[in-house]
């Protein structure tokens, strides 16, 4: 699939524009990787607090964001002024944008970056699966083939092949799971509002929102003055490559090549954070792990030739 996008690429009178596309969302899938794989060194060997992190991360970005649409001429207050478009931000913000931040770092704290990046790209399925009874249509053959490919993936992940036991503990199980499901809302329910503002809006409003409500779990100021070189660096990473940086990039290679190209090219992220979470922190993966990534990550590839 990604050979067969590269080949139309070459084929197009713009290749010039359209390469700087998919080079713009490979970057989006290399700092959404690096950032989780960060996450999980800062969680477990500087002890950086989970939901501190978060916080920080989010009114960092969305001030950073809602900045950026400003300068760029776009109204920052105008979706406050139509009450059900409020309601449905507040909703997108607690429900989405917290939901899938607090669930994805909390699976790597207790887990690792690899397999909570894994366990969240099965949000897809839980999409397909949404759309089948909001619609009230069956799956079809493809989309029952990604089923039982995640469902294989996701047991495989989590059990190693054994019944017994788990290779994870219920708790890391729980929280990637939980992620793919509200990475599925994030992805469904502000389709509204992104079709009335732009995007920079919606999300800006959506992180910043989420980081002032989380603040009142783990203040921003209540640290533990995290100030060594390794620490500040990585913290830096996260917020502004790993978010703002990635964020951008994403939508500009949307603009550029589409939707349906970046998902699939940023469908790369899960090999990112696996390569560095075996390499740089010697994260035991196993043959059997890659075997369980590689049936859930096939399912994105899988709905993506559905739709086309």
């Amino acid at each position: 699939m990604l050979f067969e996008i590269f080949l139309q690429l070459k084929n197009n009178k713009k290749f010039e524009v359209m390469r700087r596309g998919v080079f713009l969302a490979i970057i989006a899938a290399v700092c959404w990787g690096v950032s989780g794989t960060l996450g999980q060194f800062l969680f477990q060997q500087k002890g950086v607090n989970v939901e501190w992190l978060i916080t920080i991360r989010l009114l960092i970005s969305g001030l950073c964001l809602l900045i950026f649409a400003h300068v760029t001429n776009k109204d920052v207050f105008n979706i406050w002024k139509n009450r059900k478009d409020a309601i449905q931000l507040i909703v997108f913000s607690i429900i989405g944008m917290l939901g899938v931040q607090y669930t994805y770092f909390a699976a790597i704290k207790h887990s690792n970056a690899a397999t909570a990046t894994i366990l969240q790209f099965s949000g897809p399925i839980m999409i397909a699966l949404y759309l089948a009874i909001k619609n009230k249509k069956i799956p079809n053959t493809i989309e029952i083939i990604a089923i039982i490919l995640a469902v294989t993936g996701t047991f495989l992940l989590v059990t190693h092949g054994s019944l017994g036991s788990l290779a994870i503990t219920p708790l890391a199980l729980f929280l990637g799971l939980s992620s793919a499901i509200t990475l599925a809302f994030y992805s469904l329910q502000p389709k509204e509002l992104l079709e009335k503002y732009h995007s920079a809006v919606v999300i800006g409003w959506g992180i910043l929102m989420a980081g002032f409500i989380f603040s009142f779990v783990k203040a921003p100021w209540e640290t533990k003055r995290y100030c060594d070189i390794e620490t500040f660096a990585s913290i830096a990473f996260i917020i502004f490559l790993g978010s703002l940086a990635a964020f951008y990039s994403y939508l500009s290679a949307t603009k550029i090549i589409g939707a349906q190209k970046t998902s699939l090219l940023t469908s790369t992220e899960p090999l990112v954070a696996c390569l560095l979470s075996v390499t740089w922190l010697k994260t035991p993966f196993s043959l059997i792990d890659w075997g369980a990534s590689l049936c859930i990550i096939s399912t994105v590839f899988l709905l993506s030739a559905k739709n086309k």
